[in-house]
């Protein structure tokens, strides 16, 4: 393990220009853009290896990105604000404790508060996506614009922020592992200023640092995912209350009544794209806000 020294001089190596919020803002929205291209659904293929051969072979490269703008619509403004929160706290953190440098404790402080305010973003959304996936619920809608529609006109515009609560606490959870797990991970990492490469160092410390926060986030914000997806998928009904209402106490039904592993539904395919998709963020964001810091 390194020291808290080494920690706060590998991370001052890392981050001696802090860029305006616009660039951060733009940065996180490329990393967004590229990890969903990278991060296509593997249905119908025997793995990832297998999915990227077979489209390219039989439908081109270009067919990899293909149903990339709806993602776009919610990921690029998620992704740009999770890092762009993310590198605005760290700095706000370091005044307000009187801190000469990013420690372990802030670097997961920075996350989750980075991870609430993303959690504003992205509610409406996710409840909209999860309607319309949901086999109980999808079948009344139409397509988005007609979800949105019926979800405002029967059950009020506040309804788009039902499991704002849930969605709070997995955004919490997730950037809070993710960027602590950065934090630690590049510190265990060779110093790229002093690779031969300097560049391909770096770009492989992000890539490492990026999977293991992407599968230790994965790993503990799972639950909260599921019973937020139960939280999403049933419409409101005033003077009744529901099964789901509450991230924490949802939990413990889930558990109780379908046992802990029903608490990790999905989990594999969630690790199969935030782990890689992890890692590509941190990678294209910090190639991004280096060449933004070039012409700043």
């Amino acid at each position: 393990m390194a020291s808290k020294v080494d920690q706060n001089e590998a991370l001052k190596k890392e981050n001696k220009k802090v860029l305006p919020f616009r660039y951060q803002f733009a940065a996180g929205a490329a990393a967004g853009i590229s990890e969903h291209g990278a991060a296509k659904d593997g249905q119908g293929y025997t793995g990832v290896l297998d999915c990227f051969r077979k489209i390219i072979r039989n439908e081109g490269a270009t067919r990899l990105y293909r149903g990339i703008t709806a993602p776009i619509l919610m990921e690029v403004p998620k992704r740009a604000i999770k890092f762009s929160s993310n590198d605005t706290f760290g700095p706000f953190y370091q005044r307000l404790f009187d801190v000469p440098a990013l420690t372990q404790p802030l670097a997961v402080l920075t996350g989750a508060s980075a991870g609430a305010v993303e959690s504003l973003v992205v509610v409406p959304f996710e409840l909209l996506k999860i309607r319309l996936q949901d086999k109980s619920s999808a079948a009344r809608y139409n397509g988005l614009v007609d979800c949105l529609t019926k979800v405002v006109r029967q059950e009020g515009i506040l309804a788009l922020y039902n499991g704002f609560e849930a969605t709070l606490w997995r955004h919490i959870v997730w950037n809070a592992g993710y960027f602590g797990c950065i934090f630690q991970v590049r510190a265990q990492l060779p110093d790229p200023s002093q690779s031969a490469n300097p560049k391909a160092q770096k770009t492989v410390n992000d890539l490492a640092a990026g999977f293991v926060g992407g599968v230790v986030g994965t790993t503990f914000n799972t639950p909260l995912d599921v019973v937020k997806s139960r939280i999403q998928s049933v419409a409101k009904i005033e003077g009744v209350r529901g099964k789901y209402e509450w991230a924490w106490p949802s939990l413990g039904v889930l558990a109780r009544e379908e046992g802990l592993k029903a608490l990790y539904k999905g989990y594999v395919a969630k690790i199969l794209r935030f782990g890689p998709g992890g890692g590509v963020l941190l990678v294209v964001y910090s190639a991004v806000i280096d060449m933004l810091g070039k012409v700043a």
